[in-house]
């Protein structure tokens, strides 16, 4: 079996079930959690008493006003600490992320990360056992 993929600390990464590809991400090897710049649009309550979120995705920091609009499940309501040392309440939903070749189901916390120079971070959570982060590299794997 082989060892975890090496990435740069940015790559390009696609949500297939949103339709969304080469989308940079940032691994970010600090935070224990994922996060992806969102507006909540809506939460919608299904017959089965599952959740899930329609949200607005800015993916496009040159772009802001425009939102891909997706649908995603809720996973939960999670209280997370940001940067500095204040907590917030966060929606936790779940998305299918494929890096290279690796696809998988991460938990990502919805967040403004509008004055952010990428829309989304990976952290160790969704790294965890697949990736080796070489943090001196960017953009390593080759379309």
């Amino acid at each position: 079996m082989p060892g975890p993929l090496v990435i740069g600390w940015r790559e390009r990464a696609d949500f297939p079930d949103w339709n969304v590809s080469r989308v940079r991400v940032k691994m970010d090897t600090g935070a224990r959690t994922s996060a992806i710049d969102a507006v909540v649009q809506e939460i919608v309550e299904n017959p089965d008493g599952s959740r899930h979120v329609i949200l607005g995705l800015r993916l496009y920091r040159q772009h802001p006003q425009r939102l891909k609009i997706v649908k995603a499940p809720l996973v939960r309501l999670a209280r997370v600490r940001n940067t500095g040392t204040d907590y917030l309440k966060r929606l936790v939903i779940a998305a299918t992320i494929r890096i290279g070749p690796v696809t998988r189901e991460i938990e990502l916390t919805v967040a403004d990360r509008g004055r952010m120079l990428v829309p989304i971070i990976l952290g160790r959570r969704a790294l965890d056992g697949a990736f080796l982060v070489d943090a001196s590299r960017k953009y390593v794997l080759k379309d």
